[in-house]
């Protein structure tokens, strides 16, 4: 974030001195020293907290102040969103089961195991949000994946993957 005296200006769009000049949309490659003879600071902002856990809100310098969100209804919430997802996911085998009782075809091996670790994941994930006694606690078992989408920490919704 960028501020010319004390208005914010944005990289990329062109704004007005306070003579009236015009300034180009390419400010930003101005050296450092000229943005300063310019009055133009700046700002460097705080990181942004989860906004899944915290509310937060940033004054105009960049400060963020956040406080975490109660801890009951998260946990309420991610109780729901497990049971959501894994119902979404599991739904797309459901029709091995529909089958079978229609027809007598048995149910591939590999679906009821993989939907069966579904279940244990399930309830790995339902006992660890039980467990959580903050929103730190929470944070901690909230999947973080690297930049090639590989899970490098936490388990919510990790789930298991259905070899084809």
């Amino acid at each position: 974030m960028f501020k010319y005296k004390d208005r914010e200006i944005f990289v990329g769009q062109g704004w007005t001195d306070d003579e009236g000049v015009r300034q180009p949309k390419n400010w930003n490659i101005w050296p450092d020293d000229y943005k300063a003879k310019m009055n133009i600071t700046e700002i460097k902002e705080d990181a942004r907290p989860d906004q899944r856990l915290y509310n937060w809100s940033m004054d105009e310098n960049g400060k963020i102040t956040s406080t975490p969100k109660d801890i009951n209804v998260l946990k309420k919430d991610h109780l729901r969103m497990l049971k959501e997802g894994q119902r979404g996911i599991m739904w797309a085998t459901d029709c091995y089961y529909i089958r079978e009782l229609e027809t007598g075809e048995a149910i591939p091996t590999k679906i009821k195991t993989w939907r069966a670790s579904m279940r244990t994941r399930a309830k790995e994930m339902e006992t660890a949000i039980n467990a959580c006694s903050s929103v730190e606690d929470l944070s901690k078992i909230l999947v973080v994946q690297d930049k090639d989408g590989k899970v490098t920490s936490g388990i919510l919704f990790d789930w298991p993957i259905l070899e084809v």
